[in-house]
């Protein structure tokens, strides 16, 4: 992993040569892990940066809080380790104007994810200074996957699979969704944990699925994101199960969903989510290299309008070490597919205050179309009486 990522910043680094950027402030924590290959920690929500600096000619520097320096240290490949302290004059602005020079005539920072704090020092500190998005620079080359990123996509979407496993198994009238959302982080966590040893880097790396699951049930299947409650699933209930947010192993996260009915279904219910797995099968199958990203929304779009319905969801994201990457599966994006890439791909229905039909999956774009990372049948799923 570490090997990896240090090339991924050489390649950066050639990048940003060619195009004449000097340096480049770095504050995501996806954008960390995927040049640095370190994560985890409290960071800007306690008030504590993290940055990585990287220079288009030279070595990285980390700048980090001490009291998170022992670990960051054991976790990165980055040599040049610079801290700093909560009270006294060693301020994270102060290592960091050691760095940029005073008359920079440009900083290129990740413009739309930077810290509120960041952005006002480099604003009060580099006045002057033109202030670029680097994000793109870097999101052009996250968007090829490599083959070590797709193994451990791939891991992820075991572990996915288990998590969906046991969502199924815990369905049941009278069963509450929270005993759900615990029976999932149950499964996923003792799944990751068996791809883990407890040498080296890997000793860094929580098994632990965490994060609020999403999940609704009823009438309250429309609303998309609602987290687990104390609601009681009744028979003929749709139950809908969302892990974009908890499909993740290696700082890779995946998008994954699956609509479940306990008992039996109603025949309308049925007709909404046989549409929703028929447009997101139609998209699947328009993927592959050459196409361009909005086609493929467009082949879903298309299974909707003649089924009736109406979807204001884009069909896909691409995916990695970030929950939302780019390019997007959606009408407007232009962007050609290429082997290596990776998406969530969904069908998704909302008829509000009623049922919904719900379906995704993860692939990635091989040479002749994709291969899905995650598995489960992807059919009208009844659970038992």
């Amino acid at each position: 992993m570490l090997n990896e990522a240090k090339t991924r910043t050489a390649n950066l680094q050639k990048r940003m040569s060619e195009m004449g950027i000097a340096r480049a402030i770095f504050t995501d924590e996806s954008s960390i892990a995927y040049l640095a290959g370190f994560w985890g920690y409290l960071g800007i929500e306690f008030g504590r940066p993290t940055m990585l600096v990287v220079p288009a000619d030279g070595d990285p520097v980390v700048i980090t809080p001490l009291m998170e320096s022992e670990m960051v240290g054991e976790m990165t490949w980055v040599s040049d380790i610079r801290v700093w302290e909560d009270m006294g004059q060693r301020s994270w602005g102060r290592v960091l104007s050691e760095i940029i020079p005073d008359r920079a005539a440009d900083l290129w920072i990740e413009l739309g994810q930077v810290p509120a704090i960041v952005r006002r020092f480099l604003d009060e500190t580099y006045g002057d200074a033109a202030l670029k998005d680097i994000g793109p620079v870097l999101g052009a080359q996250r968007m090829i996957k490599s083959p070590m990123e797709i193994d451990v996509m791939r891991q992820a979407g075991q572990i996915a699979g288990a998590m969906m496993g046991a969502a199924h198994g815990s369905l049941q009238a009278g069963a509450q969704e929270w005993e759900s959302a615990l029976a999932v982080i149950d499964a996923g966590t003792r799944k990751a944990a068996g791809f883990l040893t407890d040498k080296g880097w890997e000793r860094f790396v929580s098994p632990m699925i965490h994060n609020l699951q999403i999940v609704q049930s009823g009438k309250d299947t429309s609303m998309v994101h609602r987290r687990a409650s104390v609601k009681k699933y009744e028979k003929f209930d749709p139950v809908y199960f969302c892990f974009c947010n908890m499909a993740q192993f290696k700082q890779y996260k995946l998008g994954f969903d699956r609509m479940f009915h306990i008992g039996d279904v109603h025949d309308d219910a049925a007709r909404v989510q046989l549409a929703a797995i028929e447009a997101q099968q139609a998209a699947i199958g328009a993927i592959k290299p050459g196409v361009v990203a909005q086609d493929v929304a467009a082949a879903a779009n298309a299974v909707y309008a003649e089924r009736g319905y109406e979807t204001g969801y884009r069909t896909g994201r691409s995916i990695g070490v970030a929950y939302l990457e780019a390019p997007e599966l959606k009408a407007g994006d232009e962007t050609v597919l290429q082997a290596g890439m990776t998406f969530a791909v969904d069908g998704g229905i909302s008829i509000d205050g009623v049922t919904a039909g719900r379906i995704g999956d993860s692939i990635v774009v091989t040479e002749t179309g994709a291969e899905y990372l995650t598995e489960y049948p992807r059919e009208l799923l009844v659970t038992a009486d």
